[in-house]
């Protein structure tokens, strides 16, 4: 059976609170990097460990928010995450930190690193991808991207996934398409989903204030605008993320 537990870690001037999860017995095990959306680490990160964790995968679904999550406060999400998507050395410094927790884990294989982010925390993941960590793959799920060059991509080792849904306004199908070009043009494995109706953070399902799910598609908590939950594309994109995962450990032809 999987173990899974938090973890605390300082980083950006804050005690940080991840989800390990372990698959059962000694290792040694690939590895994946899970960053959050902007709202915070929530359940449906965790899961995502636990999952991968399941399936043969050490997993760290790091956290950026000092424990906050900030449902419910799209305001005070905007001011702590707008700052840090706009400085590259603080979001590879967060990331790192994380990676490191994932690393001194006994049994984490190192050869065998993968990375998924949501959001801004797609964008982080890419960050570190960028910088030179060896992923062997990256799925970024709707990530805050930034106009860049294929220069900038040139230490990236591994394949990349992009998601994002057909309905998003903060990450466009173009945007994400024209990301794609980049990393072409540097040389780079990618492959982009678009998925037809959805909308920014399209598997955050709904939730009432006591944090149970609402049962429908549409926020009842404010958010920032464009987004909403669509439950037949939610695990189509989880979908894509393991298919990419295990065809770079060779276990799909």
């Amino acid at each position: 059976m999987s173990a899974m537990r938090e973890v605390t870690y300082d980083a950006d001037g804050l005690t940080m609170v991840g989800h390990l999860a372990l698959p059962p017995g000694e290792g040694p095990w690939p590895a994946v990097l899970i960053g959050h959306d902007g709202i915070g680490l929530d359940d449906y990160q965790r899961r995502r460990a636990d999952d991968l964790a399941s399936r043969g995968y050490a997993a760290l679904a790091m956290d950026y928010h000092g424990g906050q999550v900030f449902t419910g406060r799209p305001e005070a999400m905007l001011a702590r995450v707008m700052p840090l998507l706009a400085d590259v050395e603080r979001m590879q410094a967060i990331g790192r930190a994380a990676l490191d927790v994932l690393l001194a884990v006994p049994g984490v294989d190192a050869g065998k690193l993968f990375a998924l982010g949501y959001g801004a925390g797609g964008r982080i993941v890419l960050e570190l991808a960028r910088a030179g960590v060896p992923f062997k793959a990256v799925a970024a799920v709707h990530p805050g991207l930034q106009d860049v060059t294929a220069e900038d991509w040139t230490n990236l080792t591994g394949a990349v996934l992009l998601c994002t849904g057909s309905e998003d306004p903060l990450c466009t199908p173009e945007q994400v398409l024209a990301f794609g070009r980049v990393l072409q043009d540097a040389g780079i494995d990618w492959r982009a989903n678009v998925y037809g109706g959805a909308k920014h953070a399209f598997w955050a399902q709904p939730t009432t204030s006591d944090g149970s799910p609402t049962g429908g598609t549409t926020h009842t908590e404010p958010t920032v605008p464009g987004v909403g939950y669509h439950p037949r594309h939610t695990p189509r994109a989880w979908n894509a993320v393991l298919e990419l995962f295990d065809e770079e450990l060779g276990r799909r032809n």
